[in-house]
């Protein structure tokens, strides 16, 4: 899909609606890329929001569909850097809409971040290494198994994914590395230089561990990501072995599918939802 798609006549398309996983007003959409109402609220009828605590001693931020049955899919969404904010509260809601059961667990809980809806920009940043530096006991996938082991108690036969993004997207990623946790990813920007810079040049970084991922692997990145670099997501997607499907996206930074910041470009998070929508309608609803 073309990045050159002018926006207000892109967002009030049939199409766009389809790809929110909700009909969205015009008017709302309208007011994309800064804080805004959300695309699915917290009383829409045909869900139910659950705040659960987790086996690993975290809460998560849960919905799902009025009607669950034992096989009602279910997804795990690993938060950004900026915690549990409105705009993950959304994403967690249009899953459940389109008929899974999604939970963000909180990885900021043991060392408690700002406000995700009040906090600044230069507030969470530093917050990060404590939830996601395996090596000084994080324990960010623990937190993620726990997710996955609560949506089972709600639906024992469920086939459950994870997904991410940013700082969520590298740690979905690390979950995948040599473990059979997950039924299929999709990975919104994430690092594919688990534990590195990723300013590091291509050529000083073994991408061996792409070989001990055999989860099915979505991907949606920005050309114009300037941390996360478009030469090695694709040196590194190019080496997996499982199924997989990358597209990096023309025209988009980093975060470009994040609706309440500027750096979001409705085009190309449209085009990403609905591949995601495909993907996960694939390898957890089949």
């Amino acid at each position: 899909m073309s990045n050159t798609v002018d926006r207000a006549t892109f967002v009030g398309t049939g199409v766009a609606s389809m790809a929110l996983g909700t009909a969205a007003p015009a008017a709302a959409q309208a007011d994309f890329g800064k804080p805004h109402p959300p695309i699915l609220a917290e009383n829409d009828p045909a869900i139910t929001i659950v705040r659960p605590m987790l086996s690993s001693g975290v809460p998560g931020y849960a919905a799902m569909p009025k009607n669950v049955t034992p096989t009602t899919p279910g997804i795990v969404q690993t938060m950004a850097v900026w915690g549990i904010d409105a705009q993950l509260r959304d994403v967690v809601r249009r899953y459940a809409k389109l008929g899974y059961i999604c939970i963000a667990p909180d990885l900021y809980a043991r060392n408690p971040a700002p406000n995700a809806d009040t906090a600044g920009s230069d507030e969470y940043p530093k917050f990060a290494p404590s939830a996601t530096d395996m090596q000084k006991g994080g324990k960010a996938l623990d937190d993620l198994r726990a997710g996955r082991d609560w949506i089972r108690t709600v639906a024992a036969k469920s086939k459950v994914g994870v997904t991410g993004f940013c700082m969520g997207g590298g740690i979905a990623i690390m979950s995948l590395i040599g473990t059979h946790d997950y039924d299929a990813a999709a990975i919104f920007y994430g690092s594919v230089r688990p534990g590195e810079n990723s300013r590091t040049p291509p050529e000083a970084h073994s991408f061996d561990w792409t070989q001990q991922v055999t989860t099915p692997i979505l991907g949606s990145y920005g050309a114009e990501d300037t941390g996360i670099l478009p030469a090695q997501v694709t040196d590194a997607y190019e080496r997996f072995k499982q199924p997989h499907d990358l597209k990096i996206y023309a025209g988009a930074p980093h975060a470009f599918f994040d609706d309440t910041r500027d750096s979001y470009r409705p085009a190309q998070a449209a085009d990403a939802w609905v591949r995601v929508q495909g993907w996960f309608g694939k390898y957890l609803k089949a």
